[in-house]
């Protein structure tokens, strides 16, 4: 019995060891690229351009941040429109599927469910194809060459899979939570607020999550459907300026603007990666 239980543990150990050496390989093999770019932007522009490349900076050198925050009509006037439009589409994102999750779930009616799949059905259409008729719509309306229409386009983008994720995450809270604030004398919107809207946090927090990291590095509706430069976002800035004489790429100037562009999704994914795995899976398990 004895010798069983070595061997097995032996094998526990040996399975252990393998299993931390892949996960230590595919972590230096993901944080390679980010280790070259911390590397690149404090390289001087001559040599961040050198081929071949070296790996170490042989001297410092902060001209790439300058040259960026300097680029254009400034670097802050451009986070600043992907701020707007970032907020302003998570906003509107989180209150239309909040909205239209919690009807779904929690009052059904005849033919919910046909209405919760043809809410689903524009998932299955790329955003690209309809940048043409959206760009129509958004003219006759007076929103062209807007962050607000923008805004709106990245929110529509987003509405199916909100609603998809707030209608699990509704769908998994028990109806006698909120029968109990009935009897305790709430109305149906005031359970909804108090009881489900506080339960359905890790949903809300997915939602808001994609529509952030959708808005703030989308490049292809951005370039579309603005056209002066006071209105431009990060990521149209970054692919203007990056290509220098003759169709040289300034790769100094285009790794400080990918860490720029970076820097903001790792802190909030990292602030609400507790609520993350949670609302993906909302719904997935019954009780």
């Amino acid at each position: 019995m004895t010798r069983f239980r070595r061997r097995r543990d032996r094998i526990r150990r040996t399975v252990a060891i393998a299993w931390w050496t892949c996960c230590l390989v595919l972590s230096c093999v993901f944080l390679f690229p980010l280790a070259m770019v911390a590397m690149t932007v404090v390289k001087t522009p001559a040599e961040a351009v050198a081929s071949p490349p070296t790996y170490l900076p042989r001297q410092l050198s902060f001209d790439n941040f300058k040259e960026l925050w300097q680029a254009g009509l400034g670097m802050d006037t451009y986070l600043g429109n992907s701020i707007k439009v970032s907020l302003l589409t998570v906003v509107m994102t989180v209150i239309l599927a909040t909205l239209a999750g919690y009807g779904l779930a929690k009052l059904p009616f005849k033919g919910s469910n046909a209405v919760f799949m043809a809410l689903l059905a524009p998932m299955m259409v790329p955003v690209q194809v309809l940048l043409t008729p959206l760009y129509l719509v958004l003219l006759r309306l007076h929103l062209s060459n807007s962050l607000v229409g923008l805004a709106c386009v990245y929110t529509m983008s987003q509405i199916p899979l909100g609603v998809f994720v707030m209608r699990n995450a509704f769908a998994s809270i028990p109806n006698e939570i909120e029968e109990a604030a009935w009897i305790d004398g709430c109305s149906l919107v005031r359970a909804a607020q108090s009881v489900s809207l506080r339960l359905a946090t890790p949903g809300l927090a997915t939602v808001a999550l994609f529509a952030f990291f959708t808005s703030w590095n989308e490049f292809l509706a951005a370039l579309i459907l603005l056209n002066s430069d006071d209105h431009y976002t990060v990521p149209v800035l970054l692919q203007n300026l990056i290509t220098g004489r003759f169709g040289t790429i300034d790769w100094g100037m285009l790794q400080v603007g990918v860490l720029v562009t970076s820097l903001p999704c790792i802190i909030v994914f990292l602030i609400l990666q507790r609520y993350y795995v949670e609302g993906l899976l909302a719904g997935s398990v019954k009780s």
